[in-house]
């Protein structure tokens, strides 16, 4: 489970920094990544810095952390929360200068110290919410 802790917290430090050479180390070329909004999944280090640079269109400061991990042999679950700031158009929904704070649920692949797979469930819902774009319940 150390192994897989050090990972992630490298997994972290890319995802916060959209670094294209951690990218490159952490994340297969054959790895797909199946997200919500996208009918195919994306692939390798590129697909996974396409999902980022969405991200941070809408949310430049965009961070996340890590709040819970469980892992099983090649598989591992992680928990996270997404914060920063809505400064730019995201799904259509122009800046609203508002803060986010989201949930997101992602299931991963290993083998030989990459990702293979992830699939990724972020609480867009809640996130459509914060901004304006739905209105709360």
């Amino acid at each position: 489970m150390e192994a897989t802790k050090e990972f992630f917290n490298q997994f972290l430090q890319f995802i916060n920094t959209a670094d294209e050479d951690l990218a490159q180390q952490l994340i297969s070329p054959a790895a797909k990544f199946h997200v919500p909004f996208q009918a195919d999944p994306l692939q390798g280090p590129k697909g996974y810095l396409t999902i980022i640079g969405m991200m941070r269109s809408g949310f430049p400061d965009i961070q996340w952390s890590i709040e819970e991990m469980i892992a099983e042999n090649d598989k591992v679950a992680v928990r996270f929360t997404m914060k920063g700031t809505h400064k730019g158009t995201f799904f259509g929904v122009p800046a609203t200068g508002k803060p986010i704070a989201v949930s997101a649920m992602n299931f991963y692949r290993l083998y030989e110290n990459q990702i293979i797979e992830e699939v990724g469930q972020p609480d867009l819902l809640g996130l459509l919410t914060q901004i304006g774009a739905v209105p709360a319940i």
